[in-house]
């Protein structure tokens, strides 16, 4: 299993690499895709909400590069500087994803819900884990206990990594809707958006299959310490 799991993990990684340096060339793409409609991501995203009937969410600015988020807790749709300034295909598709994200949370999407309830736990398991993780393998023959528990708090985080596929792909393709039936966006500029949220979507998957495989590696430590036990 040990070169087994190195071969798989190098091909994730070269495969996450690859799919994140494609996002990036895709977004740059996009953002020289102006749109006719004149509109900025934060246009966008208050008049997604609008039409959806959300007059409780605020539509903000946030520092940083790729810092969209949209957050439940003080119902916030937080755009980068750059997505919510700017117009073009790409800002355009970052705003109508994230308010994607307020839409589910106004209609009781049950994945979205079901993430929510483990963001608690899912934080205090990254703090600790990677410690606790570390010294079971350390003491696996003397406390294989601590091993254990390192990998049920890693069985958490990837959950968590898998019920994130559904409510980002539920997002981007709430977000595609609206700005097609609305008419928001030219062709080429709907095909763009289409085409950004693919690649953004993919680097969950990639994450999601390094989670799983990383957890898999774990167990067969743990499953042979206690086979030669």
């Amino acid at each position: 299993m040990g070169s087994g799991y190195l071969i798989l993990g190098g091909l994730i990684m070269l495969f996450s690499w690859l799919v994140s340096s494609r996002l990036k060339s895709k977004f740059e793409q996009y953002s020289k895709l102006h749109l006719q409609n004149g509109m900025s991501g934060a246009e966008i995203a208050q008049k997604m909400l609008a039409d959806n009937g959300i007059l409780d969410v605020r539509v903000i600015s946030t520092p940083g590069r790729l810092t969209d988020h949209y957050n439940p807790m003080d119902k916030t749709v937080n755009l980068s500087e750059a997505v919510y300034n700017q117009r073009n295909a790409a800002a355009a598709a970052v705003a109508a994803h994230e308010c994607g994200h307020a839409v589910q949370h106004a209609v009781g999407y049950e994945w979205l819900a079901m993430r929510s309830k483990l963001v608690p736990f899912v934080n205090v398991a990254s703090t600790y884990m990677q410690w606790i993780l570390l010294g079971g393998i350390l003491m696996l023959k003397s406390f294989p206990q601590l091993l254990l528990i390192g990998i049920i708090l890693f069985a958490a985080t990837t959950v968590f990594s898998i019920i994130t596929l559904p409510v980002e792909y539920d997002a981007s393709n709430r977000a595609l809707a609206w700005l097609e039936n609305k008419r928001m966006l030219t062709q080429q500029e709907q095909a763009g958006a289409k085409d950004a949220l693919k690649w953004a979507a993919r680097t969950y998957l990639v994450a999601a299959l390094g989670s799983i495989a990383t957890l898999l590696y774990y167990l067969s430590i743990y499953m042979g310490g206690s086979r030669r036990d």
